[in-house]
């Protein structure tokens, strides 16, 4: 399985390989390499083999470069470790010509990103990378999503048939996220630098709101420098300990994005019990509508006005935050491994190399 350390991707990975112990996963690491922390906690189950590998993600500057290469310590990892499947969480990596099965899981992708962001196509010089993700995505020989949002970014962008995209959900141990006494904290959490979390947001309107704002995220953006933020309170990159602490004690949970092809920082929130108020996009509409307030990610005044309504009724906290811990019980990590292990032997059973149509 390949992953990397600099988004949800790692979250995802970890509940995965730990919810499935019965099958031995080599965990492929690209990219930034993960912190102690991470790595012990994934060192901790005995059935994950960790590889760092020295390679850029394939949406980072410079990185069409390395795919080739890249492509080939995976392959020569595959084989060395005997494996019966490849898990690719991303696309490019899926083009690999090793004698089993591929599987790619779509979490973000480039296009999708930059037409949220910027309401509009990006510019010509992703146009590789656009290819190597039609190329990866039409090698593979089953594509996952996380939604239905995702699947249709991903027909609209490269020309996937729907099709052969099956759904299925991220999900989390909602053990691990449980209500604690709440403090009047307004939280959020994020890689503080990418425009998609329009976390800036939420630092333009903190001086209006009688109650404070902490942030939980990386400021440091892997390739560019730090974000600062000077009205709300950062926490940097916190662990999953002390991250579950601060959403189980946060009363309000904000996530203003303008792009989530998911958002399991959003369940882990909704499973601590916090009231929502989320970007009304449709990804996150599928997941959460009817369990949260929606706003506009562009419109400061609807934010303010959404946060301070909940900071006035406590009634309307208290009511959103059941109905989201409610929903929150459709996203769970065992329901997720039922699904993923169901697909990963049918993809055994099956020669590899599936003929793209």
């Amino acid at each position: 399985m390949t992953a990397d350390a600099v988004g949800g991707v790692w979250s995802y990975a970890a509940t995965l390989c730990a919810a499935l112990p019965g099958i031995r996963f080599v965990l492929a690491v690209t990219g930034p390499p993960p912190g102690n922390s991470r790595r012990k906690s994934i060192e901790q189950l005995g059935n994950v083999t960790l590889e760092l590998g020295p390679y850029l993600l394939e949406w980072m500057e410079g990185a069409a470069a390395e795919l080739a290469p890249s492509r080939d310590w995976l392959a020569r990892l595959a084989r060395h470790r005997s494996v019966d499947l490849i898990h690719v969480n991303g696309y490019a990596h899926a083009a690999l010509d090793v004698g089993v099965p591929v599987l790619a899981v779509a979490h973000s992708d480039v296009l999708s990103w930059w037409a949220a962001v910027h309401r509009g196509p990006a510019p010509a010089r992703w146009e590789t990378y656009r290819q190597e993700v039609v190329t990866g995505l039409h090698a593979a020989d089953r594509i996952v999503a996380p939604t239905g949002a995702v699947r249709g970014d991903l027909q609209q962008h490269y020309g996937i048939d729907p099709r052969r995209i099956e759904i299925i959900p991220n999900g989390i141990d909602l053990n691990a996220h449980a209500p604690r006494p709440k403090r009047p904290v307004i939280l959020a959490a994020g890689r503080v630098w990418d425009q998609a979390k329009n976390l800036v947001l939420l630092d333009g309107i903190a001086p209006d709101l009688a109650w404070p704002i902490e942030i939980a995220g990386d400021a440091r953006h892997p390739e560019s420098g730090t974000t600062d933020l000077p009205r709300v309170r950062l926490l940097g990159r916190l662990g999953a300990a002390a991250m579950a602490r601060h959403l189980g004690e946060a009363a309000i949970f904000a996530a203003p994005a303008r792009y989530e092809p998911f958002g399991l920082g959003i369940l882990e929130a909704a499973a601590a019990g916090c009231a929502l108020v989320l970007g009304d996009i449709a990804s996150l509409r599928e997941n959460w509508d009817g369990a949260a307030l929606f706003a506009d990610p562009d419109d400061r005044e609807a934010w303010r006005a959404s946060l301070s309504l909940l900071i006035a009724n406590e009634s309307a906290r208290d009511r959103l935050a059941k109905a989201a811990r409610e929903r929150a019980e459709r996203f769970t990590a065992v329901g997720m491994a039922e699904r993923y292990a169901a697909l990963y032997r049918d993809l055994v059973r099956q020669p590899a190399g599936r003929a793209a149509t």
